[in-house]
């Protein structure tokens, strides 16, 4: 008996696998909440030299806040005032002669600087004083939480694959709450910066193993649907996230805000259930039987579990892969087929990691309102959910995964060409790049988990989220790399999003496929892709029979 057929018997997709999609909704909803979060709490308000010390002198004190402005700091080409330097004295013959101010002798800022607070009442810039020549620093805090997220994807992805996904899922709770509200009382931003690497490490874990969890107790038929529904929590939660930004306009209570729902998380964490898979390949059978017990009452179809008992589950699993053996990230490169595969799901998680935050980071320059860009950027991504569904279920997960990464990138390479004063068509074409990236990274999480076999299934997929983190990482060091060459940024998030489509051609197909259990499932040469149509619809017979 495979467990598939096993699954079939007590319901593949009933009340009890949406039930768990439901429990994991507010924590997936916290997800975009704290990945996106630097897209506010970074966002550097307009501001110039802080001249309030000259106002003591007596010539200076008599002129209107324009006038001391117009002479003590230079003015840019669309005449506001310079963000960084300042007069090294006075120029009062700029009051009667507008001449151009940018020969005259100029220093940077002595005093500070000046923000304007009507937007953003308090930023990390602001507070830290990270413009100018610390404005590196400010873009920094997104790569230190992307560098947190990387390392968690890997120590989770082992520890839930040793230990379990639900405990792990409860200590990946507990890790993101508590550093989470800590870094909303940093004292520095050096403090700030390992508070917000801390809680990426917890919320990676979060994202794992919840979507790990879901697709192991789906069906064959149902494993498309279930990977789309849950992948809806990010979708929503980053148009929720711009009303909550707007409401809440200082970043300390804003980082609060957006890490207090996953209090109700943890509280309903314990009617969570472990994996049936992962129990029956770590030799705990009874545990086993225990949920599949559960998950057929729940779905009303305990008559047929009748005859199941926990010592016939030791046959779902091969022995050989069953019990007290322990697997690693080492097993991952021990053969030919499982090298190929690490390798090449870890270049479509870079291209489809890379390229999506390349994108989402930057929601400036299009001319519209920083909210409103969040918004729309938040709301293409519902009818691309639609597309990858689609796409997915009819195309398949291989040609899916290499059509949207594809498909980003050239819409990525035609924002260089439209110039950058036509607001409204590099706005359109930047939004449908962000649907289509979102429906790359919809289909590589379904995808990725579908190819590594239960053994190693959350091995895999942190190993393969941690490649794509490092992508994430680099993505807004790379948007640093506009004073370069302005385009420069947007064409290595094109060049890379088409490499790594193509690269994902090379991989296995996987749609209508039974989940891989053990190394030797990937491994053997078998037809494991030919899910024998008669084998397929024996073991679905019983559900379709009471649905």
């Amino acid at each position: 008996m495979k467990f598939e057929n096993l699954l079939a018997e007590v319901g593949g997709f009933g009340k009890y696998q949406i039930s768990i999609i439901a429990l994991l909704v507010i924590p997936r909803l916290m997800l975009p909440f704290h990945f996106l979060l630097d897209n506010f709490i970074t966002a550097i308000p307009s501001h110039h030299c802080d001249i309030s010390s000259l106002d003591v002198d007596d010539i200076l004190g008599n002129l209107s806040r324009e006038e001391r402005l117009t002479v003590s700091i230079p003015a840019q080409e669309d005449g506001t005032p310079a963000s960084c330097h300042m007069f090294s004295h006075p120029q009062f013959h700029l009051l009667t002669n507008s001449s151009s101010s940018s020969e005259l002798p100029v220093v940077e800022c002595q005093n500070g600087w000046e923000y304007d607070n009507s937007t953003i009442k308090s930023a990390l810039a602001t507070e830290f004083e990270l413009v100018c020549d610390r404005k590196g620093l400010n873009k920094a805090t997104a790569t230190i939480f992307f560098v947190g997220v990387m390392v968690g994807t890997a120590i989770f992805g082992w520890l839930s694959d040793r230990y379990g996904r639900k405990r792990m899922l409860l200590v990946a709770y507990l890790i993101a709450i508590s550093f989470g509200v800590a870094s909303a009382f940093s004292k520095s931003f050096i403090m700030f910066a390992i508070m917000r690497f801390f809680t990426g490490m917890g919320l990676t874990g979060i994202s794992i193993i919840s979507i790990v969890l879901c697709v192991e107790w789906a069906d064959i038929a149902h494993r498309t649907i279930a990977g789309v529904i849950i992948s809806f929590d990010w979708s929503i939660g980053t148009m929720i996230l711009p009303a909550i930004a707007y409401l809440v306009n200082d970043w300390r209570p804003l980082v609060i805000t957006v890490t207090a729902p996953l209090v109700l998380a943890v509280i309903t964490w314990r009617w969570i259930p472990e994996s049936a898979r992962w129990l029956i390949a770590n030799g705990r059978l009874e545990e086993a039987h225990f949920y599949l017990s559960k998950c057929a009452s729940a779905n009303n179809r305990q008559h047929n579990l009748r005859d199941i008992k926990p010592e016939t589950l030791a046959n779902v699993i091969t022995t050989e892969d069953r019990g007290d053996r322990k697997y690693s990230y080492l097993d991952l490169v021990r053969s030919s087929k499982m090298r190929k595969l690490a390798l090449l799901t870890g270049s479509t998680w870079f291209g489809v990691a890379f390229t999506y935050y390349g994108i989402s980071l930057n929601i400036s320059g299009f001319g519209l309102n920083l909210y409103l860009t969040q918004f729309i950027y938040g709301a293409i991504e519902l009818p691309s959910k639609l597309v990858a569904y689609l796409c997915l279920d009819k195309l398949g997960r291989r040609y899916s995964q290499v059509g949207t990464l594809i498909t980003t990138g050239v819409c990525v390479g035609i924002t260089v060409l439209i110039p950058r004063d036509l607001w409204l068509p590099r706005t359109v074409i930047s939004v449908l790049g962000k649907g289509f990236s979102e429906a790359s990274f919809t289909c590589v999480f379904l995808y990725t988990t579908e190819l590594f076999p239960t053994v190693l299934r959350q091995n895999g997929l942190g190993y393969s989220s941690f490649v794509g983190r490092v992508g994430v990482s680099l993505a807004p060091l790379v948007s640093l790399l506009d004073e370069v060459w302005l385009p420069l940024p947007q064409v290595l998030f094109c060049t890379v999003a088409v490499s790594a489509g193509l690269l994902a051609l090379l991989l296995s197909e996987t749609h209508n496929v039974r989940l891989p259990e053990t190394i030797e499932d990937v491994e053997k040469t078998r037809k494991r892709s030919v899910c024998s149509q008669l084998e397929y619809q024996l073991g679905m017979e019983p559900y379709k029979q009471t649905k």
